[in-house]
């Protein structure tokens, strides 16, 4: 939220604080999530999403080892291309940044839309190996990150202080907690990079199912999770094509530079005229 100066009153403070307080409002129960627009400072929806979160694991090192403006161009490319992939699913209401970390609130009334949700967290893995390939070319430490997804009941309310314009949409609930806690536990030790909440996991089709593993351990929502490498097919072949004519250019500027630090032309030395030495 961007700030836009008003000078503080404590007695309309006590007041507008008495006034939330004090109020009837009541929360409707809706299956999809609303339009922004039908938010007011007096009432809010209790609605089934899912939460995806994606974070940077130990990115106070990265101070160690780059400058800040370096710093700045990582997280620019990182925060930018996270948004981009949530933002590209049509299930997508909500994206956040804090920090190093990138959220997105999905809307899935639907057993499809989850798959969807959970198809995006591949697309997510699949981003940052691709980034930490151009962070490899430019000699700049890669980063580690952890994607955790889970779903549930969230409640959708506008706060903000009202008559001010400083105002944002925040949701509330164990679904943007799981998420969070569970995006925090990927990538940390042997855990896989993406967690996948049980809610989640059951609503996956049969071959999405496959490609995930229970962790055997319950988590801090008193529930068994699942973790998952997956990775976007599409994009991962593009990586590697990628990779393969960054070869082919690297090996023909090779063949193609025929000056060598002799100083001779082609063979170097020999082509000055000198021979082999004897066996």
């Amino acid at each position: 939220m961007e700030a836009k100066y008003s000078a503080y009153d404590v007695t309309a403070s006590d007041a507008r604080i008495k006034d939330i307080l004090d109020s009837t409002e009541s929360f409707e129960e809706v299956n999809t999530i609303p339009a922004r627009n039908s938010l007011t400072y007096s009432n809010g929806f209790y609605v089934n999403c899912t939460a995806v979160f994606i974070d940077i694991r130990g990115s106070s090192k990265l101070t160690d080892s780059h400058t800040r403006p370096v710093i700045g161009k990582i997280y620019r490319a990182y925060i930018s291309e996270c948004v981009s992939i949530m933002n590209a699913d049509e299930n997508c209401s909500e994206v956040f940044i804090t920090g190093d970390c990138v959220s997105g609130i999905f809307n899935t009334p639907y057993q499809y839309q989850i798959v969807s949700a959970f198809e995006v967290a591949g697309q997510l893995s699949s981003l940052i190996e691709l980034l930490n390939w151009h962070l490899k070319n430019k000699g700049y430490q890669p980063i580690v990150c952890g994607i955790g997804i889970a779903y549930g009941r969230a409640l959708m309310i506008q706060t903000g202080a009202k008559g001010s314009g400083v105002n944002d949409v925040v949701w509330i609930g164990d679904v943007v907690n799981e998420a969070a806690h569970l995006c925090h536990e990927g990538n940390k030790g042997d855990r896989k990079p993406v967690q996948v909440s049980t809610t989640v996991f059951n609503n996956l089709t049969e071959k999405y199912k496959g490609f995930c593993n229970g962790v055997g351990i319950k988590n801090f929502f008193e529930s068994e999770n699942y973790e998952t490498d997956i990775f976007n097919i599409p994009m991962r072949e593009y990586f590697d094509k990628e990779k393969e004519k960054a070869a082919l250019n690297f090996w023909a500027s090779i063949f193609a530079n025929t000056t060598y630090p002799t100083g001779g032309v082609g063979l170097g030395l020999l082509g000055s005229g000198l021979k082999n030495p004897p066996k």
